[in-house]
């Protein structure tokens, strides 16, 4: 992979980073308890409590996945950053683009 590439993919994994850190903030905002005392009609108490499940859940993935981002920007400076760990050879850039974390190529996630 060219230094070119691999300074593209390090500004996406940046800016995806940072997009997910904006929405992991938001997400924690809106995973707050809900207050006992707040002033809420029963359906709309039960709303509010499947609408927290919903976003504890996509926190959880946001933060696994700014982990998967992180370990790839740790890739890039050990200089492994688009090699497949499986079969050793270079990840497409297509996939990389779509999936910037990657740690496989589409032939191997197949087998």
């Amino acid at each position: 992979m060219t230094s070119g590439n691999i300074d593209k993919f390090r500004m996406l994994l940046t800016e995806t980073m940072n997009e997910l850190n904006e929405s992991i903030k938001y997400l924690k905002e809106a995973s707050r308890p809900i207050e006992p005392s707040c002033a809420l009609g029963r359906l709309t108490r039960m709303e509010a409590i499947g609408e927290k499940g919903v976003n504890e859940a996509i926190l959880a993935r946001s933060k696994a996945r700014l982990i998967r981002l992180e370990n790839a920007m740790e890739r890039i400076a050990a200089g492994t950053y688009g090699i497949c760990v499986k079969c050793k050879q270079e990840i497409p850039g297509g996939r990389l683009e779509a999936v910037p974390e990657a740690l496989i190529c589409v032939n191997c996630a197949g087998k």
